[in-house]
């Protein structure tokens, strides 16, 4: 089911593009990993927005989060009560990013897939539909600089930055006990801050520099989706 419904429609689709783009000659195959990377998070924006704007709205709740913790951190029943009506009154539903995760994992693992085994170079005749005709072959130089069946470690580099940003974007806030000591929940999001980007980098300067291409792009997506549902939040709560 995950060959037949989420891979091999998001194989064709880029193939698709790539058929598409045959006619200007200063398309290369990185950027059709860009555009196709941009098309498929434009698809899955709704419900990317969905999740994102929640946990923006339950950053901006914390202060309150915390004086109830405070308040009633002796009486764990209460706490959990009081918070989930802290919840409702602001319209927050702490468990649809959740679920929303869990509806998109499979799709950007399909791409990592995809970009994983290129397909550029080399187009999988045998996983094509009867009408997504087979494009002529597209040069695998990005800008004239990177090939992207093989490893760059420029663009490794820039994908692990590009990690670390999206990351900090998005972090919740640090937070300490009465003591100075990191919460365990900050000292987890401080872990993942920088353990990521450094797994992001391993992974793309040991393989194709086609996926190194593919996580810039959706990072880059992310900041941009980050800062825009931010401003839209600041100006409903102006109005």
């Amino acid at each position: 089911m995950y060959t037949t419904f989420i891979y091999n429609p998001l194989y064709n689709g880029l193939i698709l593009v790539m058929d598409a783009v045959r006619s200007m000659p200063w398309i290369d195959a990185g950027m059709v990993v860009i555009i196709f990377t941009v098309i498929v998070r434009l698809i899955l924006f709704p419900l990317s927005k969905k999740a994102a704007r929640t946990q923006i709205m339950m950053r901006y709740a914390e202060p309150e989060i915390a004086a109830l913790r405070e308040k009633y951190k002796d009486d764990k029943q209460t706490l959990a009560m009081q918070t989930m009506a802290l919840y409702k009154a602001k319209k927050i539903n702490p468990f649809s990013s959740i679920l929303l995760l869990f509806i998109q994992l499979p799709i950007l693992f399909a791409l990592y897939r995809i970009f994983l085994n290129s397909g550029l170079s080399v187009v999988h005749t045998d996983l094509l539909y009867s009408f997504v005709p087979v494009p002529p072959t597209i040069g695998t130089h990005f800008l004239g600089l990177f090939d992207v069946t093989k490893r760059s470690w420029f663009l490794a580099i820039v994908a692990g930055v590009s990690q670390f940003f999206q990351i900090q974007l998005s972090a919740p806030p640090t937070k300490r006990d009465a003591n100075g000591r990191l919460s365990q929940e900050s000292m987890m999001h401080l872990m993942m801050r920088f353990s990521m980007p450094l797994i992001i980098f391993i992974i793309c300067v040991n393989i194709s520099s086609a996926l190194a291409i593919y996580w810039v792009t959706s990072n880059l997506f992310m900041i941009g989706q980050e800062l825009y549902l931010r401003r839209q939040i600041i100006k409903e709560k102006t109005a």
